[in-house]
């Protein structure tokens, strides 16, 4: 189904504090052009995360205590949040969901090229992160027992059938939540190509569109 994002009426935005969660080998510094972006929207509040390592040598679920631990010390406990998660921070930030409390923290769930089922380029590294992204690993299964507690928030995936690193590109849909699927040409340029952005921009600003397919 596909739906025109101009013809999707909202009440007006509540704009949480956006936590960032990048993938591997990325930093911080790879939300850049998505800020400024979102900031020319409207949004003001913007928490990317620096996850530590960032290379894989720790397991998933290691660097999501850091996502928890993050939210914990920087927001009270009545302040809901949105997160946003990339390539492998959507895997981080949805261990954090899914097994850490998150989902009593967030209220927008966004992940952009995540290998959700996996990705077959996690055999090019032979560390513990690398091996909890391969397609079936024992982490993947374990997020795919209950990934219909996703459907309990606003829950988005944007996915590109062109990304040669989430390999095959459709491992980042899941059944559950919204989906868009956008036309943009690169992994890295999921974060930079305007079409994707606008993606990224519609997912955090509307939530009444569980379980709705979109291509932009």
């Amino acid at each position: 189904m596909r739906v025109n994002p101009a013809l999707v009426v909202m009440s007006p935005i509540h704009r949480h504090p956006l936590v960032l969660v990048h993938g591997i080998d990325d930093t911080v510094a790879v939300f850049d052009s998505a800020i400024a972006y979102l900031r020319q929207q409207g949004w003001s509040s913007f928490h990317p995360l620096n996850l530590l390592p960032n290379n894989g040598h720790t397991g998933l679920d290691v660097l999501a205590t850091q996502v928890a631990h993050y939210i914990e010390r920087r927001f009270p406990a009545e302040q809901p949040v949105d997160l946003l998660g990339f390539s492998m921070g959507g895997l981080v930030s949805r261990y954090y969901i899914q097994r850490l409390g998150g989902l009593k923290r967030v209220d927008r769930f966004v992940t952009v090229s995540a290998p959700h089922q996996g990705s077959w380029l996690a055999y090019g590294r032979w560390n513990q992160g690398c091996e909890q992204m391969r397609p079936n690993s024992l982490f993947i299964q374990d997020l795919s027992q209950d990934v219909n507690m996703l459907s309990q928030l606003a829950f988005t995936s944007i996915w590109t059938p062109y990304d040669l690193m989430i390999v095959p590109a459709e491992s980042s849909r899941l059944p559950v939540g919204r989906e868009i699927k956008v036309p943009v040409l690169t992994h890295s340029g999921m974060l930079t190509n305007r079409i994707s952005l606008a993606a990224i921009h519609s997912a955090l600003a509307v939530s009444s569109l569980a379980n709705t397919a979109m291509s932009l």
